[in-house]
């Protein structure tokens, strides 16, 4: 735990070097943009999409980004001949991760229920962050494996952003009305993320909430046991071992 503690302040800090945080607030104050900007006075029905955004493609960006940075300075070699547990150093960068989306979260929330009317599970949309943040996170680590270098990595999550994020989006804002399509949807785990950030505002059924929960979670963990075993063949790679 005091290995964990460190590495996640640690990431903290590396996150404000590498202006990560920076980019993040700014990236906030853009989204607080779009509900300022926006004639809507109750943007409980938007609030969700906007956090979709943060939480899925910020998440896969922001864990590639410190990795290859940690590449360029050769912290891989160090982290391998160190007494720091590779679970400890995955949950660290994803445990940073998730603290940037919530800090986004409750910057929108701040400002909309200032200058908006908005009507929201708070607890449940924070719960809900976590895990979808989580998860697209371990994607992340998944990308930068097997990806050369940054602009192959921003190429990856292109692709997963046309094939995953994009055709939720569409149906989230109505476009795609196929009823085949939107159920071929719940097949990937960008709509069960979507889902549970649409229950913050009362609009899913139950049965919903439970298949993306167990959905989520049962991918995540599919996905943190690739992330771990891979860990040491990347880092070894990495680091010209």
């Amino acid at each position: 735990m005091s290995n964990f503690l460190v590495l996640f302040a640690g990431e903290l800090q590396r996150m404000k070097k590498y202006h990560i945080l920076g980019a993040s607030f700014v990236i906030a104050f853009l989204w607080i943009g779009v509900l300022h900007l926006t004639q809507i006075e109750n943007v409980s029905n938007i609030f969700p999409l906007l956090l979709f955004l943060d939480a899925t493609s910020m998440s896969i960006l922001m864990i590639g980004v410190t990795m290859f940075f940690e590449k360029q300075e050769g912290s891989m070699k160090s982290l391998l001949v160190s007494p720091i547990g590779k679970i400890e150093y995955i949950l660290a960068k994803t445990g940073a991760n998730i603290v940037s989306n919530l800090i986004t979260l409750l910057l929108l929330f701040s400002y909309a229920k200032m200058f908006k009317a908005i009507d929201i599970h708070l607890l449940w949309l924070i719960l809900a962050v976590i895990l979808i943040s989580f998860f697209h996170s371990l994607l992340g680590f998944v990308l930068t494996y097997y990806s050369k270098d940054f602009t192959q990595l921003l190429m990856a999550m292109m692709k997963y952003t046309f094939v995953f994020i994009i055709p939720v989006l569409l149906e989230q804002i109505g476009l795609i009305t196929s009823d085949w399509m939107t159920k071929l949807l719940y097949a990937i785990p960008t709509k069960a993320s979507m889902t549970l950030l649409n229950a913050s505002v009362g609009t899913v059924e139950t049965w919903e909430i439970i298949l993306s929960l167990l959905y989520l979670l049962i991918i995540s963990i599919g996905v943190f046991v690739i992330v771990v075993r891979k860990y040491d063949e990347f880092a070894l790679k990495e680091s010209g071992v």
